[in-house]
């Protein structure tokens, strides 16, 4: 996904998505990893 990495949870839902994920689960890490890799190569996208 391209972009800020921004959620307006509030819209959808009464629970923090955050709650849904545990803290010590690997989709955590990797989602900063993705994240940092695509703002990387966000010249190439524009």
């Amino acid at each position: 996904m391209r972009g800020a990495d921004g959620y307006n949870e509030s819209l959808f839902t009464t629970v923090r998505l955050e709650s849904f994920v545990p803290a010590d689960h690997p989709l955590r890490p990797i989602r900063q990893w993705v994240n940092d890799a695509l703002a990387q190569m966000d010249a190439r996208f524009s």
